[in-house]
């Protein structure tokens, strides 16, 4: 099912990971991601440091989800929260298949963070979604032909 949502280059979403943390105080970086944890924008992070945190978010995201299943009405999850001694980290849903998660020092104003969170989601959200993945879906690498890029003693070339 083809999405009609607006689509953009990862870069274009940049900012908006930027604003987020520079309006909340003591928050240091922003990570937009599909919920199967790859990262489309980040804010505060290196590379590897995003990856990781987009995974951990992913995988707070499922246990939320599976929560929900079991133990709720299997409604959306709304945020996780986790608390730890020096930092808080928040996971919220961003769009069809994506979240949003936000590092921030143990100083910072939940509510406020939430708040900024949830406004920030709601002004953009046609913009967060991300499509599902079709199995079977062409790559965007074409794969070498056999022929061409077998040596002549690969079994590819024999009889």
């Amino acid at each position: 099912m083809a999405s009609d949502a607006p689509t953009g280059q990862v870069s274009d979403l940049d900012w908006l990971m930027s604003g987020l943390v520079q309006r909340v105080p003591h928050t240091t970086s922003a990570v937009l991601l599909s919920c199967d944890g790859l990262v489309k924008s980040v804010h505060g992070l290196d590379a590897d440091s995003a990856d990781h945190m987009a995974a951990l978010a992913s995988g707070l995201y499922s246990l939320g989800r599976s929560a929900g299943v079991r133990f709720g009405d299997s409604g959306d999850v709304r945020q996780v929260v986790v608390e730890l001694d020096s930092a808080l980290l928040f996971v919220t849903t961003a769009g069809s298949g994506t979240c949003l998660a936000v590092l921030a020092g143990r100083q910072a104003d939940a509510a406020v963070l939430g708040y900024e969170m949830a406004m920030l989601v709601k002004s953009v959200r046609p913009y967060l979604v991300t499509p599902p993945r079709r199995p079977g879906a062409q790559s965007p690498v074409t794969p070498a032909t056999p022929a061409a890029s077998a040596s002549p003693a690969s079994p590819a070339m024999r009889p």
